[in-house]
């Protein structure tokens, strides 16, 4: 194999850096639009897919202390709204339960933490990279990439999926919001509030 030159190295590195902002400027122009959740989360997933060259992504929510299965890329019949999992349970809760993103290269279904479900192609899967969705500090949910081949993920794609869990974050936090509240809310004083108190 011949070596890469460095100039070709670092074009290489550029181009993985602008294809992640643009990632970035779609998943934040969700934000700014008024674009149903729902929607929305299948968006996210497809993009994360096409910019992270994965098979697939799976995005979670948490209702009532369940992870339920809200997005995926490839979305099989009677699953999404339908597969769910206790915090801590499977590669997913165990994100979710300890807040911490989680890649594994190879073998994921061979992974102590593993729960296999049928419906869910994606459990044959080798590579898994998972990362919490946060809110204001607090998990909102898990998104996952799979690649059906082994894969170790840089550091790059980990940081990258960190972000993306934070900005679904903001996506979930938005929806949450009266938008007539907020065309209401005097905006200053939100901010200057805190500093007077």
């Amino acid at each position: 194999m011949k070596p890469v030159s460095r100039t070709k190295e670092l074009e290489i590195r550029l181009g993985s850096a602008e294809q992640q902002v643009q990632l970035l400027q779609k998943i934040s122009r969700l934000m700014a639009r008024e674009v149903p959740l729902a929607k929305a989360l299948d968006k996210v997933v497809s993009l994360v897919v096409e910019f992270m060259h994965s098979d697939s992504c799976l995005l979670y929510l948490l209702q009532d202390k369940e992870l339920v299965l809200c997005a995926s890329n490839n979305p099989q019949p009677d699953t999404i709204g339908n597969v769910r999992l206790k915090l801590g349970e499977g590669l997913t809760g165990w994100v979710a339960r300890e807040r911490r993103l989680l890649s594994v290269s190879r073998e994921a279904y061979a992974d102590p933490r593993f729960k296999l479900f049928s419906d869910l192609p994606e459990d044959s899967y080798e590579a898994f990279l998972s990362a919490p969705i946060l809110v204001r500090g607090r998990v909102a949910g898990v998104i996952n990439v799979q690649h059906r081949a082994p894969h170790s993920h840089s550091g790059g794609e980990m940081e990258l999926l960190t972000t993306v869990g934070e900005q679904v974050g903001c996506l979930v936090a938005l929806a949450a919001l009266d938008a007539e509240k907020l065309a209401k809310t005097d905006l200053l004083e939100l901010v200057m509030a805190p500093a007077r108190g």
